[in-house]
């Protein structure tokens, strides 16, 4: 394979939302531990989340709602960060994750992304005119040695790597909460198919392991089935 073996890990709601809603500033990490019943058996996802592979794949809107805009230096971790961003992450929040990151490998379609002006020695900068996540994995496997990543972006990327056939593993925490909203994002968002000529690109999944955890959480693993 010339691209890195990709798994898609995410918490989600019964009702598949990854956001508890539509405005950046309603977030999991932020609300469900502010919310009895799942706060209790929150930090499973957090354990879990631990084991996951040693590269990581955002989005700078992702990484811009949890703060890597305003927050301070942080401690290394041995984790490499990819992350897709055009215009939500600025210099403070590229200098954090460069903190942040053993590498940090910064995929843009903005000629003049904040990132260019920044000098730090694990910070790699993807430029494509316009994104190709399949050019963009090969990239990341042959120039930069990542031979699996976790995909952690939002569900509008999530839609894309799904059309493109460029997942290969769904590992998903589902929280005990029904979240509702049609404006809120989901685990794969994007465009709606419009035809039956378009099934192909659905993404059929073969079940590996259903995990009961404690207070209400479950864990989904699957492969998914190409083709």
């Amino acid at each position: 394979m010339d691209r890195p073996i990709t798994t898609l890990f995410m918490l989600m709601s019964v009702d598949g939302k990854i956001s508890t809603g539509a405005a950046d500033d309603l977030d999991v990490d932020k609300d469900f531990p502010q919310i009895a019943g799942l706060r209790e058996g929150l930090r499973q996802y957090y354990e879990i989340e631990q084991t996951t592979d040693l590269w990581s794949l955002n989005s700078g809107r992702v990484q811009a709602k949890i703060g890597a805009n305003t927050k301070g230096a942080p401690d290394r971790m041995p984790v490499s960060f990819a992350v897709i961003d055009n215009t939500h992450l600025q210099e403070n929040g590229i200098r954090y994750l460069c903190a942040l990151s053993k590498e940090l490998v910064l995929i843009t379609s903005n000629a003049k992304h904040p990132a260019f002006s920044v000098e730090e020695g694990n910070l790699h900068i993807i430029y494509q005119e316009e994104l190709s996540l399949k050019d963009a994995l090969a990239k990341l496997k042959s120039e930069y040695g990542c031979e699996r990543i976790t995909i952690q972006t939002g569900g509008t990327l999530n839609g894309l790597f799904l059309r493109e056939k460029l997942f290969d593993y769904v590992d998903i925490v589902v929280a005990p909460v029904l979240i509702g909203g049609k404006d809120t994002s989901t685990l794969i968002d994007g465009k709606s198919l419009l035809s039956q000529s378009e099934l192909s690109g659905l993404g059929v999944l073969k079940l590996q392991e259903c995990v009961v955890l404690e207070d209400s959480y479950l864990r989904l693993r699957y492969e998914v089935v190409h083709g």
